[in-house]
């Protein structure tokens, strides 16, 4: 066998074992690699995901803000409003307290005002009695002055005639010592008549003497 030979059978030998192992190196690799794929795509689907939800979460993130930020606004505006309110309520407690106490304060003037009338109404009531009662006692004064004046007219008449009808031959009976009946009767005419004229007489005050109690 020749040097050649002998080469070209170790070589043999030695290349089948070797060929044997690189295959299955290379199956190793190949399903390391099949492997390696398959957890790079399920990576990369799980990075999608999670790119995905982050997107969304960011989404969310900003709506959750601006919500925020109008519910904010609206609390802001909401404790605007209720101060305003409050304000309000508090300016018309205010208010109705002062209403109230010029409503008291003018019901307290009223009632003096309605006291005082109430006075000056029985002030009047009695000045209007004293007055008619006044009135009354003029009245009946004017009454009897009236019927003391028709008293003086008439006797005063009564004296004008007499005095008309009494004549110098009356004068000189009276005057004859025989004539004293004569004289008495004229005294007598001249005291009824004087009678009269003291009757008719008006004092202010007086009582009518037909109103006069009369004594035992």
């Amino acid at each position: 066998m020749t040097l050649c030979a002998v080469l070209l059978v170790g070589l043999g030998q030695w290349a089948g074992p070797a060929i044997a192992q690189k295959s299955d190196i290379e199956e190793r690799l190949r399903t390391q690699l099949r492997s390696t794929t398959q957890q790079l795509q399920q990576l990369q689907s799980q990075q999608a995901q999670l790119t995905a939800a982050k997107t969304t979460a960011e989404t969310e993130r900003d709506a959750v803000r601006k919500e925020v930020e109008q519910l904010k606004a609206r609390l802001d505006k909401s404790s605007k409003q209720a101060q305003t309110l409050q304000d309000e309520q508090d300016g018309i407690k205010i208010s109705a307290r002062q209403q109230v106490a010029a409503a008291q304060s003018q019901l307290g003037r009223a009632r003096n005002e309605f006291e005082t009338l109430q006075a000056q109404a029985r002030a009047t009531e009695t000045q209007r009695a004293t007055l008619a009662a006044s009135l009354a006692q003029r009245d009946q004064e004017l009454a009897l002055s009236t019927a003391k004046n028709k008293e003086l007219y008439a006797a005063g008449k009564e004296i004008l005639a007499a005095y008309e009808q009494f004549s110098t031959g009356d004068l000189l009976k009276i005057r004859q010592p025989l004539a004293a009946s004569a004289r008495v009767k004229f005294d007598e005419h001249a005291q009824a008549l004087g009678d009269k004229l003291y009757d008719g007489l008006y004092t202010p005050g007086a009582a009518d003497p037909a109103e006069q109690p009369v004594e035992p």
